[in-house]
């Protein structure tokens, strides 16, 4: 198995996800719904990283090295569409940030994401969206004591502090949210439905 072809092509499927992000952050085009192309790339990348798993097993360390395990969870976190995927990338991350062959902090990240998708409390409140008032605020969790607690073991800063840096990357991204916020989470209600994140 030529693991170093691999660890290329995960890596070329991240930095593909890169550039079009910050295609989509000059033209302004990033805060308002989930952009189609953007969609797309994300289902064509899940897809491709799919057939590579199914091939490899979990692209661990010890497989494609640091770069292309990373490459390969950003990824998982961007498939968005593609719920069964997710939760059972989420398995086979969870068994290899077990075993050292994954960083714990992805693993952290990608099980927020799934709460938060299915409506659930996230553990270590590593995702954000845009609140009523505008600001980019951390989904919903479960307790910010617990919360700052499971964040300091896998190495992680306060949530308060997650949350300042957080802010200051969108404003110096330009980043803005959805003029109409009640008609965006609306949105976004009908689109979890429809890929099937809930009924």
């Amino acid at each position: 198995m030529n693991y170093k072809s691999i660890a290329k092509r995960i890596i070329d499927l991240k930095n593909a996800d890169l550039e079009l992000r910050d295609l989509l952050i000059q033209n302004k085009q990033l805060g308002d719904g989930y952009n189609k192309e953007m969609a797309e790339l994300h289902d064509t990348n899940a897809k491709i990283l799919n057939d590579i798993i199914d091939t490899i097993g979990y692209p661990t360390i010890e497989k494609v090295g640091a770069e292309a395990c990373n490459a390969a969870w950003l990824v998982i976190q961007h498939s968005i569409g593609q719920p069964a995927f997710m939760k059972k990338c989420r398995e086979l991350l969870e068994n290899a940030a077990n075993e050292n062959k994954a960083d714990a902090v992805n693993l952290a990240y990608l099980t927020d994401r799934i709460a938060v998708f299915e409506e659930k409390p996230q553990s270590y409140g590593t995702q954000f969206d845009w609140d009523d008032n505008g600001e980019l605020s951390p989904n919903e969790y479960d307790n910010l004591i617990k919360v700052n607690e499971r964040r300091k073991l896998i190495g992680l800063n306060t949530l308060e502090e997650q949350t300042e840096s957080i802010r200051k990357r969108a404003a110096d991204e330009n980043q803005s949210p959805a003029k109409d916020h009640k008609k965006r989470m609306q949105e976004m209600n009908e689109w979890r439905k429809k890929v099937g994140w809930v009924k």
